[in-house]
C-alpha cells in the first residue's frame, strides 16, 4: 500500500453522525450515572478539532446536559417536600424530547439551540 496522507477532517456524513450522537447522549444518562454529560463531553473533546459542526452541536448538548443535571439535583432535594418526584419526571421527559429534536436537526444538517441551557462550555 502506498503511503496516504491522513485526513483529520470528517466527511459530512460523519459530522452529522457525531453531532446526532452527542445529542442522544441523554440516553446514556438513563443507564449510567452522569452518562448524559460524559457522552457529549467525550465526543466534543475527540472531534472538536476535526469539525466545527460537531464542535457546535457537542458543546450545545454538553451545556444542556450540565443544566439538566443541576436541575435534577434540585429535584432530588425537593423530593423531601414531595414535589420533587413530579418535577424530576417532567425534567426527564423534557430532556429526552428536546434532545431527540436536537438529534433530528443535527442529522438534517441544521443548527439547534436548546430552549433552556446554561452556557458553561464555550
Amino acid at each position: 500500500m502506498a503511503n496516504q496522507p491522513i485526513n483529520d477532517q470528517l466527511s459530512e456524513k460523519d459530522e452529522r453522525l457525531w453531532a446526532t450522537l452527542s445529542h442522544l447522549g441523554v440516553i446514556a444518562g438513563f443507564i449510567i450515572p452522569f452518562g448524559n454529560i460524559i457522552a457529549p463531553l467525550v465526543i466534543w473533546l475527540v472531534q472538536r478539532e476535526k469539525s466545527a459542526y460537531v464542535d457546535e452541536h457537542a458543546k450545545e448538548a454538553l451545556n444542556f446536559q450540565i443544566t439538566v443535571t443541576i436541575a435534577a439535583i434540585a429535584c432530588f432535594i425537593l423530593i423531601f417536600v414531595f414535589i420533587g418526584i413530579l418535577l424530576l419526571a417532567a425534567l426527564g421527559i423534557f430532556s429526552l424530547v428536546v434532545s431527540i429534536i436536537a438529534a433530528i436537526k443535527a442529522n438534517q444538517g441544521e443548527s439547534y439551540t436548546y430552549p433552556v441551557s446554561l452556557r458553561l462550555v464555550k
